[in-house]
């Protein structure tokens, strides 16, 4: 073989090699992403609420969208405690609940940012899911907050304060904190109603669409219709169209749905649309605040979660 074809068919031999490396590493490529439980080495990978979250095409960066709260079942996190005296409260009539959120240092914190146009908001759910109550407190100058509770139930209550601390080590970070409170009397409790899609108050329906799953973030659409017709003249309450909490049976841990609906005009609806993250399997009960002509109206039925 003279020396030409010698080197043309080195040439060709190389060519092949490199086509079939070239080739081998495009479908290790194909291979690695065709499976969620693949990741390449040196790296991480992506969790399961992220990737969900991206699919849903939550926008991280929307006014509210903070970082996880946890479920709310402590009275301390990270520094920051829900102080408070009362461990029992009347039975039947009104009542003021009194409290401070005290910072890392011990002093009560006094400078909270607006959250939906709020310091600070404040439930109260009894332990079968049943007397639900949202409240916005108001703050005395030393940081002693004063919520007045419409009348409880004899049983085992829960109250939360949903907050974001304007300075100190906690400055824009959304905390959740709770105790449990007592009042005394017989106390019967009710079953949670079996999971449900619809449900109706004052004349309206709410219809909730959504699978979701533990752990992982899911769109979440409510729709509200009145004699079969949508409803369209939804007001602004919180800056937005309507507010939506959620509590888990059994151990009452807390949730806020976020709405992904901004305010645009003094009108909205039928559909809004809700960031949803449960962290837990098993039913939730939830609890939807929407106004119309001037009236706040509380929707709750029972979700269930995988």
């Amino acid at each position: 073989m003279s020396l030409v074809s010698r080197m043309s068919s080195r040439r060709r031999t190389l060519t092949a090699v490199s086509v079939a490396g070239a080739l081998a590493l495009a479908l290790t490529a194909c291979g690695a992403n065709s499976s969620d439980d693949s990741a390449t080495p040196g790296t991480d990978k992506p969790s399961a609420s992220a990737s969900t979250a991206g699919a849903g095409h939550h926008d991280s960066s929307m006014p509210g969208m903070k970082m996880d709260t946890g479920d709310g079942l402590v009275a301390e996190k990270d520094g920051y405690r829900l102080a408070a005296n009362a461990t029992t409260l009347p039975s039947g009539k009104r009542t003021d609940y009194r409290f401070t959120i005290t910072g890392p240092g011990g002093k009560p914190v006094t400078r909270f940012a607006l959250e939906q146009t709020k310091r600070l908001h404040f439930y109260a759910i009894r332990s079968d899911l049943t007397g639900f109550q949202h409240l916005h407190p108001t703050m005395a100058g030393d940081g002693t907050w004063t919520s007045a509770l419409d009348a409880l139930r004899p049983g085992s209550w829960r109250v939360f304060a949903q907050f974001t601390p304007e300075t100190g080590a906690g400055k824009g970070r959304d905390f959740v904190l709770s105790r449990s409170v007592t009042v005394p009397g017989p106390a019967a409790t009710a079953a949670v109603p079996k999971a449900a899609a619809t449900t109706t108050v004052d004349g309206y329906t709410v219809t909730v669409k959504g699978e979701l799953m533990a752990g992982m973030a899911h769109p979440l659409t409510v729709t509200v219709s009145k004699d079969g017709k949508p409803v369209t003249g939804l007001q602004p309450y919180l800056d937005t169209y309507a507010h939506l909490t959620a509590f888990h049976e059994g151990d009452q841990a807390f949730a806020h749905l976020h709405p992904e609906n901004k305010v645009d005009g003094g009108h909205g609806g039928p559909r809004l649309s809700f960031h949803a993250e449960l962290a837990k399997s098993g039913n939730w009960r939830l609890f939807l605040q929407f106004r119309t002509a001037g009236t706040l109206h509380t929707a709750a039925l029972t979700l269930h979660v995988s």
